[in-house]
């Protein structure tokens, strides 16, 4: 059974940082490209950021300079450092392991910037 368990999210005020992790269980960590996505109330759920196999990144634009996706194959997890918060950066964040038709989700953590 696939397990994706996203930790770090929280409070914060504009301007400050967050590490978010998401843990993976009943996978095949290494294959997979591993993505943080976003939804906040209203809107529709995005891409904020992912990385391949091959540790190729990439970013929304709204987010470059600011976030830095990474993965630990060793541990299974992947991470998002996300610096210089803005209010618009409040949102549910998820997860997602993808490998070809497989596609699996975090239940998603919430990260609240305060202006």
């Amino acid at each position: 059974q696939v397990h994706l368990v996203e930790s770090g999210g929280g409070l914060v005020q504009a301007g400050g940082s967050l590490r978010l992790s998401c843990a993976a269980s009943g996978i095949i960590f290494t294959i997979h490209t591993m993505g943080w996505y976003r939804q906040a109330p209203g809107n529709q759920r995005e891409l904020v950021a992912a990385i391949t196999d091959t540790s190729i990144t990439n970013y929304a634009d709204s987010v470059k300079g600011r976030f830095t996706i990474s993965r630990d194959n060793a541990k299974k997890t992947a991470y998002l450092q996300m610096n210089s918060l803005k209010p618009e950066d409040t949102a549910v964040y998820y997860c997602n392991a993808n490998f070809r038709r497989a596609n699996f989700w975090g239940q998603g953590t919430q990260v609240t910037v305060s202006s």
